[in-house]
């Protein structure tokens, strides 16, 4: 993540494992996360920012008034003279329904200037420069930016996170109270994430959130204990869910998926799930003719469970990850490219028994692909590689983190990929700086990531100046990268972001 300027203060957005999650408040509503783009667009989102100048040359030269920017969440709040009330809900609506909040007249500055700090207009324009997390903050400012940013195009993309503790509230008797959803409803969620729940928990969710029945689109369960019962009542309940993920969920059975699932959903992830195995893919198949993306990582799931897909699915699925299916091998993918012929994003992540024939076999079948995720199969040469040059031409992504047999010659051949937008190379042990000079004529590269490789040096680093298209850049970990050759970088790719 590059360093933020001098002088600002970092976001209190903390990026982990590809989420951005909002600091959670005292009364247990103040989490979203943010599951859109690359982690480097998410770290972005996180990265200080000019706000453009739309304030009156009054406002702007007033000494006691700061300019609003990215880098203090609460500067707008201190241009209204006000801040947020002590244990107020970010995300909630009624938290601060009771406090007490300025109106326009009682800001500071001439009639003018309190006009302009209310005037929707202005700020429908200034408010898309925030985070999310600011915009958590500045909707506490006063009732006028509230209704502004409480509409539901400020949060789109955004879905709130609700941990088990977070849906109740203590009663002074010990009473536990569910807690009032509304807030969520008004700015038109229609996702959220669900953490350690029970089936009880589903069932006061979708009796306390006034879009539950139609309105919400997708739910994720994470590390809870909901049973095949609890399943069943949630989607019979919300009629309106199309995007379903169970992770971490050890409690239901393949039997409740098979009496679950509905075809309405068109896209599935389940991961880390101890009983789901090929019985969980059969019903799959059989129940989801709709299916246009599957994210399976499952341990029990063998080269069977491929060949389940109907024909109507082939024709509708375009996503297919399967990350650290260890049973699955060569024999599986051919079940898979005859079963799937339509994928556009195949992930074989972690599926440590796939060969370079079975690359072979993905590469002469699906020439559909425009994403390919090989990461953590050590079984893979440049072979493959070779393979994937030939036939992928469409291939606009290719990950081969961890591929640690994948040497110069595999780089040559991806040379010659005129498509190739974003190439992972994280700890591929055996890439040197010769590898390196075959990327350098590879004008439409975008990004490329080369974290963790050790037997790069300074030198053959610094010649991806020639890379003048290049958006995004990633040296973590690289002992070759040194201050110096960032700061050489920063002179000659200004438009790149290097990530140290």
């Amino acid at each position: 993540m590059s360093n933020p300027r001098n002088g600002d203060t970092k976001p209190p957005c903390l990026p982990r494992n590809g989420l951005v999650k909002i600091p959670t408040q005292p009364n247990g509503l103040g989490s979203a996360s943010i599951t859109k783009g690359t982690p480097a667009v998410k770290n972005r989102l996180c990265q200080p920012s000019s706000v453009p100048a739309i304030l009156s040359p009054a406002l702007a030269h007033r000494s006691d008034l700061p300019i609003p920017s990215l880098a203090s969440p609460l500067s707008l709040a201190t241009l209204a003279s006000v801040s947020s009330p002590p244990g107020a809900s970010l995300v909630g609506l009624n938290s601060s329904e009771g406090s007490e909040q300025p109106s326009p007249e009682r800001l500071p500055g001439s009639p003018s200037e309190r006009q302009l700090a209310v005037d929707e207009k202005i700020l429908n324009r200034l408010f898309w420069y925030f985070s999310a997390c600011e915009k958590c903050v500045l909707a506490q400012v006063c009732k006028a930016w509230r209704r502004v940013l409480y509409q539901p195009k400020f949060w789109v993309g955004l879905t709130p996170v609700l941990h088990t503790k977070e849906l109740y509230n203590i009663l002074p008797g010990g009473e536990k109270e569910f807690v009032s959803l509304q807030g969520f409803a008004v700015r038109g969620f229609d996702g959220f994430c669900l953490v350690g729940v029970s089936d009880l928990d589903i069932c006061e969710f979708i009796d306390n959130y006034p879009l539950s029945k139609k309105g919400v689109k997708s739910m994720s369960l994470k590390r809870s204990t909901i049973t095949d019962a609890g399943l069943e009542v949630m989607l019979e309940q919300m009629q309106g869910v199309v995007r379903l993920e169970l992770s971490g969920c050890n409690d239901f059975t393949e039997a409740g998926l098979w009496s679950s699932l509905n075809a309405r959903i068109t896209a599935l992830s389940v991961s880390d799930c101890i009983n789901v195995a090929d019985d969980a893919i059969a019903a799959i198949s059989q129940l989801l003719p709709n299916l246009t993306e599957l994210n399976l990582q499952a341990y029990h799931v063998t080269d069977t469970a491929l060949a389940y897909f109907t024909a109507k699915q082939g024709y509708t699925t375009h996503t297919l990850r399967l990350n650290s299916c260890w049973e699955i091998t060569n024999h599986g993918v051919v079940n898979m490219v005859h079963s799937l012929p339509n994928l556009s994003v195949l992930s074989l992540s972690g599926c440590s028994k796939v060969t370079d024939d079975g690359v072979e076999l993905v590469a002469e079948n699906l020439r559909k692909l425009r994403s390919l995720d090989l990461s953590w199969c050590p079984r893979i040469t440049d072979m493959a590689l070779e393979y994937i040059a030939c036939d992928l031409h469409k291939l606009e992504e290719l990950v081969l983190d961890r591929c640690v047999r994948i040497t110069d010659t595999g780089l040559s051949y991806l040379s010659t990929m005129s498509s190739l937008r974003s190439l992972y190379l994280r700890w591929c042990c055996q890439v040197q700086d010769f590898g390196l000079k075959h990327l350098l004529g590879m004008g439409s590269l975008r990004l490329l990531s080369l974290a963790g490789c050790p037997l790069l040096t300074t030198t053959g680093l610094s010649g991806l100046v020639q890379l003048q298209e290049l958006e995004e850049l990633e040296l973590t970990n690289c002992p070759g990268a040194t201050p110096e050759l960032f700061k050489y970088f920063s002179q000659h790719l200004p438009c790149c972001m290097v990530i140290e």
